[in-house]
């Protein structure tokens, strides 16, 4: 296995960080074969990155043969939308200008987020064809992704929304077309790649009203989508297992650990079609 470490420079910010983590084609194993791509963002409100969802989550990516790339994207008022986005943007154009070096399917480039992380790819996964992205430079089959998965994650602006991560990412007085744009259920078109969403309905931080949202969205527009929820369990669990469980232990919640393998069956069925 590879790792790298990229350090992004974008029209609206310098230094974000890109953790890769490339898998090793071997002569005696599909010495051609292409991995799909996961690039993957953290939650933590806008105003961090959460370690939680961050490697841990990546190793098991890699458990199932994807690359992994782990953006530590800008956070807090200070980096207003759309630094982030365009941080996304530039990681999804490197990943897939280096495929034929990294044995990466430039088909199959997922964005994975949680909670506001989830946010973050699902504005990319609705904007990748948006002029605003253009005007920074970017061109839409660069940045293209072909899926998406999201966990807990911010969706909705409106009545719904998580107001302390929507404060971090547009500061105190948006105008009401950013937000708009920012609210990612209104942005679904055809061209929106399909989802996995998984979240509970015990969420006591961001209601599960936003994963529905989406998902509705997605299903209005004829977009393949996975819904699950799931009864029990708090904001922020990851895995739901010990290795990303709080100090304190808090986060080991069984009945959401099977969400990575349903996610996996879910791609495998994307990809495969």
């Amino acid at each position: 296995m590879q790792t790298i470490q990229h350090t992004l420079t974008t029209p609206l910010s310098q230094g974000a960080q890109v953790s890769g983590y490339l898998l090793d084609n071997s002569p005696e194993i599909a010495p051609d074969r292409l991995r799909p791509a996961i690039v993957l963002c953290p939650g933590g409100g806008y105003a961090m990155t959460s370690d939680r969802e961050a490697e841990p989550v990546a190793i098991q990516f890699l458990a199932r043969g994807w690359h992994v790339f782990v953006l530590r994207y800008s956070v807090g008022p200070a980096h207003p939308f759309p630094t982030a986005l365009c941080e996304l943007a530039s990681t999804v154009a490197w990943v897939r200008a280096q495929h034929d070096a990294w044995h990466v399917d430039p088909t199959q480039i997922v964005l994975a987020g949680f909670s506001a992380g989830g946010h973050l790819a699902a504005t990319l996964g609705t904007l990748w064809d948006h002029p605003l992205l253009q005007d920074y430079g970017f061109s839409a089959a660069q940045i293209q992704p072909n899926a998406m998965l999201l966990g807990y994650p911010v969706i909705s602006s409106g009545e719904y929304a998580h107001a302390g991560s929507f404060a971090n990412l547009l500061g105190p007085a948006p105008t009401p077309a950013v937000q708009e744009l920012v609210s990612a259920e209104k942005q679904v078109s055809v061209h929106t790649p399909p989802a996995f969403i998984w979240g509970t309905f015990a969420d006591p931080t961001v209601p599960v009203e936003n994963g529905l949202l989406f998902a509705n969205a997605l299903h209005a527009h004829g977009i393949d989508c996975e819904l699950h929820l799931f009864a029990h369990g708090g904001h922020g669990l990851s895995l739901g297992t010990r290795e990303t469980s709080a100090p304190d232990g808090w986060g080991i919640e069984p009945p959401v650990q099977p969400w990575l393998d349903l996610f996996a069956t879910w791609l495998g069925t994307v990809v495969a079609n």
